[in-house]
């Protein structure tokens, strides 16, 4: 069986996909399975042995439609027994057909999906994403794999360890999307953790630069871990957040790995839903203002950038500090 799916999003899109590229490999334990991704995330490939190989097409990019070409082209190409696609754009049922792969699978997105696709699954976005993307697999199927796992093992725990990554992506910060905390927050987080007697470790991708020097010039105590930078791959990132025996971080691709590494952590929200982004489970409590916004969460349900007054991001270092015993 050769497979091809097609999953377009951040990193932590593609390990909420993880799931149902595991439940195929399951199924079809000798097939091939090829991954259609953004380049940014290709990454991911790095943490699981369910992918066999990527197509990398820039959809983000200024040639988005000659990408999609590229993908029709590559499709065509490598003799595809079944395709799988997210995403709930009308036209999807439309590029898997052009693909010629004679099994297809996607979202109902309407009448034309039901026509087109060999299964239109519907759509159920109030639900865990894992499980949202899982769905795409239910008629190929009957394995269910509820979280993520990666080819990471299990580390032996820092005693009294508090790993922070305080960052997100920086193209959520660039389209308006300000998902967690102040640098000035961390910092004094930080500080409250140290004087609780707790191991401290600070990290950061790439992407996470200003915020990481911020908390450095801003903490008082500057007895901590700093891991700025060590971790290399985000394969690295994984074994850090295994050591850990707690972890906090903002809502990103760090607390999915965390999930799969099974790591007890801490999650910022503000203006998106955590009953769609964490799994119900103690080992991952979600950290959330007390505040009255009538329309919280926001973020991707009523509007596509964040509110300038961000009551739900108002959450204090003790408030934090006094959840992480």
């Amino acid at each position: 069986m050769n497979i091809l799916a097609i999953n377009f999003g951040g990193i932590g899109d593609e390990i909420f996909f993880l799931p149902a590229l595991i439940s195929l490999k399951k199924e079809f334990p000798n097939s091939k399975i090829t991954l259609a991704l953004e380049p940014r995330s290709k990454s991911v490939k790095d943490l699981t042995d369910v992918i066999d190989d990527l197509f990398l097409i820039d959809v983000k990019g200024k040639n988005k439609y000659m990408e999609l070409l590229k993908l029709v082209y590559l499709a065509r190409r490598m003799d595809f027994d079944l395709v799988v696609s997210s995403g709930g754009n009308k036209l999807i049922s439309i590029l898997l057909t052009l693909t010629g792969i004679k099994k297809r699978y996607g979202y109902d997105t309407g009448k034309l999906s039901k026509i087109l696709l060999t299964e239109a699954v519907p759509l159920n976005k109030n639900q865990y994403a894992c499980a949202m993307y899982h769905d795409l697999v239910t008629p190929i199927t009957n394995h269910k794999t509820y979280l993520p796992e990666i080819n990471v093992e299990q580390q032996e725990k820092i005693p009294n360890s508090v790993l922070i990554h305080p960052g997100v992506s920086k193209m959520s910060i660039q389209k308006g999307m300000i998902k967690t905390i102040s640098a000035e927050i961390w910092a004094e987080t930080v500080d409250l953790l140290i004087e609780k007697g707790k191991h401290v470790i600070l990290a950061g991708g790439p992407d996470d630069k200003e915020v990481i020097e911020t908390i450095r010039k801003n903490t008082k105590n500057k007895n901590f871990e700093d891991y700025y930078g060590k971790t290399k791959s985000l394969k690295d990132l994984a074994v850090l957040i295994g050591k850990a025996e707690k972890f906090i971080c903002s809502d990103s691709a760090p607390l999915h790995v965390a999930v799969a590494m099974k790591t007890k952590t801490f999650v910022i929200f503000g203006p998106t839903d955590d009953n769609k982004l964490i799994p119900k489970s103690d080992k991952v409590i979600a950290i959330k203002a007390q505040d009255t916004c009538p329309i919280k969460p926001c973020l991707w349900e009523h509007r596509q950038t964040t509110c300038k007054d961000l009551k739900c991001l108002k959450i204090t270092p003790k408030y934090i500090t006094d959840l992480i015993n």
